[in-house]
């Protein structure tokens, strides 16, 4: 639609509250418009975005959801968005008015970036974006036409949020429009893979060097032939732009884990900016279209009349006029003594005149007994009509000091207010002070915004305010204090889970209880009370009963071991056994081990001692040899060695003897016939 067409609009109100009065512009996807707020009495920016649009119910969506995402963008480098609606002729955003023009407007007019004026730049998108990137918000077309400057010159990024609707909109943008874009696309764009923030980074990266040089890396005369042209190949920094030039080159590295983050790029840049001298200001392009508006008023008076307000009338000449032979008219007759041309003058001394003492009914001789004398004859007369003029003299000079005193207020300068939202306070007030504001701070609670940072500004930024006037800033407090839970008769698990609810952070210790289960809260600290988000809470779980040690209970007998068990919390078990070292019915040891540690009510093994294992060798005389292995096998014994003419023969005598007792599993020796 050309500018002629989008004039058509002028006049009409969107929403019922914002009416539309000059454009300034138009591009592939919007038209741009200066707006008043009728309600707020602001002068805005409104950017009514393409007809067709409103038919593609996927675009509506994500609009919606972007423009609520950044709308809740707060930051002194991005482009406020103050309002969102959907019209007859398209969706529309309200953006707040910048008059600096944009960076495309600079270089469109011949003017580069000095290295200085480019940290500069840089820095202040760099911060903007990451502010973006931290709320989890991707600008996908950082561009020239993009990065906007405020009366002040401080830049601004707009159309957040608007690349992204776009992209996944089902209608075709203008011839150039892609390519306008992927001038600075990143690689991983042109590869059609995910991006995040580092995109970003890239892109104004390359924005940079362009505003430095007057050329855009990479370009080429297809968009196909663009996008392939920065794969895998990094970026060669002019070396004009001496310590800016490395920091452009990790900027756009075309490796993502090599490429800095908005953070970093910041960071580095004002590093850089360090070691440059100060930039000179920028030669903006003003935008003069709302200007040259006839009757475009500040907004600060909208609603009222801009025409001066009339001077009192001065009033009629009150002069006494002199009769006949040179005398003046009595008090009673005339106006009374001449009174300044000033009409509030006048009106204040008035009273006085009504005061006059009546005069004579001939008029101009003087008064014999019984007779008015003519105010100033005489002594007393002459006194009179000196304190009349004195009084005269101080009303007038005393009404001049209210008027001279209202003139000098009509007179203080006014300024637009900056925006400090999301800035330091202390950096708010010298901001502010620099146009003689006054502040008044009031703090709040905030989940998302540091302690100390500025929240709200009141009256709204771009508000055009006198010096000394008073600006409201709602500052935050941090987070809202967390009540501690109760945790009483909870497990160490719920009350983990109660603390991390209440936004505080659970700190659990172990400790020994005799009477607790484990993993039961025995304490925590602090118990009640309120603690900032994210407070350590300390919670004390029992580890249950102390473990025991197994003492060492060699030598004595059952029963005494077993009390001695028992009075450690521990249960006894009995076992016998043969030793050959221990007497019968002595402990051997226990199971587990003396020195062993055991859990509380768990069972240990007394193993008691049977003696040696003894038994008696059979009486195997008379028996061949097999029989005789067979019968000491049986008794748990063994043959030893087969003595004899014949190892077939017949035992007739055995080596220990039949009857004697000997360990079990011992060797005897067979002697045969």
């Amino acid at each position: 639609m050309a500018l002629s067409r989008i004039a058509d609009h002028v006049g009409r109100v969107l929403g019922d509250r914002y009416r539309l009065i000059a454009p300034i512009g138009t591009g592939a996807s919007a038209h741009v418009f200066v707006a008043e707020d009728v309600r707020l009495r602001r002068r805005v920016a409104v950017k009514i975005l393409h007809p067709a649009l409103a038919e593609d119910e996927s675009f509506l969506r994500r609009f919606r959801a972007e423009a609520q995402a950044v709308a809740a963008l707060t930051h002194p480098n991005i482009m406020r968005v103050y309002d969102w609606g959907e019209d007859a002729d398209g969706p529309y955003l309200v953006l707040e008015l910048l008059s600096g023009g944009s960076l495309r407007d600079l270089l469109d007019r011949g003017q580069l970036l000095s290295p200085a004026q480019c940290a500069r730049v840089g820095v202040e998108a760099a911060r903007g974006l990451e502010h973006a990137h931290r709320r989890g918000l991707v600008h996908r077309d950082v561009k020239p036409a993009n990065l906007l400057f405020d009366e002040e010159g401080r830049l601004r990024v707009a159309d957040f949020g608007v690349a992204r609707a776009l992209a996944e909109a089902a209608w075709t943008e203008p011839a150039g429009a892609v390519l306008g874009t992927a001038r600075y696309a990143a690689p991983e764009q042109a590869l059609g893979s995910s991006v995040d923030g580092r995109a970003d980074v890239y892109a104004l990266a390359l924005v940079l060097v362009e505003a430095s040089t007057g050329a855009v890396p990479f370009a080429a005369d297809t968009t196909i032939a663009t996008l392939m042209a920065r794969v895998d190949r990094p970026l060669e920094a002019p070396r004009e732009l001496g310590p800016v030039g490395p920091i452009l080159e990790r900027a756009a590295a075309p490796d993502l884990d090599k490429r800095l983050d908005a953070v970093g790029f910041a960071t580095a840049l004002e590093r850089a900016a360090a070691m440059l001298p100060a930039p000179a200001p920028l030669p903006l392009a003003w935008y003069t279209a709302a200007d040259e508006l006839t009757e475009l008023r500040d907004p600060t008076e909208l609603g009222r009349s801009r025409r001066p307000v009339p001077a009192p009338k001065p009033g009629p000449a009150e002069q006494a006029a002199p009769e006949k032979g040179g005398r003046r008219r009595r008090w009673g007759r005339g106006p009374g003594p001449a009174a300044p041309a000033d009409g509030v003058v006048a009106a204040a001394v008035a009273p006085a005149a009504s005061e006059a003492a009546p005069s004579d009914a001939q008029g101009g001789e003087p008064a014999t007994a019984g007779q008015a004398q003519e105010p100033g004859a005489g002594p007393k007369g002459r006194w009179l009509r000196r304190a009349r003029w004195m009084a005269v003299a101080v009303v007038a000079l005393l009404v001049g000091g209210v008027l001279v005193a209202g003139a000098l207020r009509v007179a203080t300068p006014a300024h637009a207010l900056p925006a400090v939202v999301g800035q330091d306070v202390g950096q708010a007030r010298v901001l502010l002070g620099h146009d003689h504001f006054k502040v008044s701070v009031r703090q709040a609670f905030d989940e998302q915004v540091q302690p100390g940072q500025v929240l709200q500004e009141s009256p709204n930024p771009g508000t055009r305010l006198k010096e000394h006037g008073t600006v409201t800033l709602v500052v935050s407090k941090g987070p809202a204090p967390r009540a501690v839970p109760d945790l009483t008769n909870l497990t160490r698990d719920a009350a983990v889970k109660a603390i991390q609810g209440a936004g505080l952070n659970p700190k659990v210790q172990g400790q020994y209880s005799e009477d607790a289960v484990r993993g039961a809260v025995l304490d925590w600290s602090p118990r009640g009370g309120l603690q900032p988000k994210g407070s350590d809470v300390t919670v004390t779980v029992s580890d249950g009963p102390r473990p025991r040690t197994v003492p060492d209970l060699s030598g004595q007998t059952f029963d005494a071991a077993s009390k001695q068990l028992q009075s450690l919390g521990l249960v006894p078990q009995r076992r016998d056994d043969f030793s050959d070292t221990v007497t019968s019915g002595s402990v051997i040891g226990t199971s587990p081990p003396a020195g062993s540690s055991a859990v509380r009510d768990s069972a240990v093994t007394i193993i008691v001692s049977k003696g040696p294992d003894l038994v008696p060798i059979p009486d195997v005389r008379g028996h061949s040899v097999d029989e005789a292995t067979t019968m000491l096998s049986q008794a748990g014994l063994s043959v030893a060695n087969v003595y004899g003419p014949s190892k077939r023969g017949v035992v007739f005598f055995t080596d220990p003897p039949a009857g004697q007792r000997v360990h079990r599993g011992s060797g005897v020796n067979l002697y045969t016939i």
